[in-house]
């Protein structure tokens, strides 16, 4: 599973790939649709979804002489399990780290009033 994440980060990585997606998640489009807003030549942009589907993230088929794009909700699936497991993790973490701060200030607060004396 590492290498499907590191090929989505990589794919992500791109800003114009980033755009992609945000336009597919409108729903599906053709290359020439996706290729307008972007300020490169048709056969970048071509380049850029060939990424984009390699990691799973876009899915085409052919339509006539045209390539229709859509998004593979898995990829997008497999990003957010990931994020997730992490998230999960850290807050465990900082759960305890909450409870061992919890701790020490109640441990210095008795501390402070056994010093104190009656």
């Amino acid at each position: 599973m590492p290498d499907d994440i590191d090929a989505v980060f990589k794919a992500l990585a791109n800003p114009a790939r980033r755009d992609v997606i945000t336009r597919l998640a409108y729903g599906p489009a053709t290359t020439s649709a996706l290729a307008g807003p972007l300020d490169m030549s048709l056969a970048a942009v071509v380049q850029h979804l060939q990424h984009l589907e390699s990691a799973d993230l876009v899915v085409s088929r052919k339509v006539g002489r045209t390539r229709v794009y859509e998004l593979r909700q898995d990829g997008l699936s497999r990003l957010e399990r990931w994020s997730a497991s992490r998230r999960n993790r850290y807050e465990a973490r900082l759960d305890r780290l909450d409870e061992v701060v919890a701790a020490l200030t109640a441990a210095d607060s008795t501390d402070q009033t056994n010093q104190k004396g009656p």
